[in-house]
């Protein structure tokens, strides 16, 4: 392999390594413009992406040790990002429903293959931030009744306690 190609696809295996994600889209038809905006809008979801040949992106992922992806044609566009997917798959099925364009073709999350079906399954889950401050209310559930109980009794007393202050009369 040519050492600029070689080079190429080394870099491409560092970007999927880094990922824990990787979508791969089908971007014909959209001009210059569209795929700007598009790119714009994953940069803020904290993903980016990036056209590559299909025999590139086929020896980057058998460098990365990911799944085989299956047969790649047209041409191609993968996402990958630093941490949220869902973020990524969110802006993916809002731009493909305003523009009609990329197609969604396959993805890998967690080095395991799934389909565009998957990926806008993805789309529809609350993001990360909203899926940990739910957890973290569910987590914090017990601790609160937990303290509530603990503090009865002396909420108890302390009505006992006002209750007689209440029946005593003022000298």
């Amino acid at each position: 392999m040519h050492p600029a190609k070689a080079t190429l696809v080394s870099d491409l295996n560092s970007k999927l390594n880094a990922s824990p994600f990787l979508f791969v889209t089908d971007y014909a038809g959209l001009d210059v413009l569209q795929f700007s905006e598009l790119r714009n809008r994953l940069h803020k979801a904290g993903a980016r992406c990036i056209v590559v040949k299909n025999s590139f992106l086929r020896l980057a992922v058998k460098e990365a040790g990911l799944p085989d992806l299956g047969t790649l044609t047209g041409q191609t566009a993968v996402v990958v990002g630093d941490k949220d997917a869902a973020a990524a798959a969110k802006v993916l099925k809002t731009f493909t429903a305003e523009f009609k364009k990329p197609t969604l073709k396959t993805g890998v999350l967690d080095r395991l293959v799934i389909s565009s079906e998957q990926i806008n399954a993805i789309a529809d889950l609350p993001s990360r931030d909203v899926l940990l401050s739910q957890l973290l209310g569910v987590l914090n559930a017990p601790a609160s009744k937990l303290v509530r109980l603990l503090n009865e009794p002396a909420s108890q007393l302390a009505r006992v306690l006002q209750a007689k202050a209440d029946q005593t009369p003022a000298a």
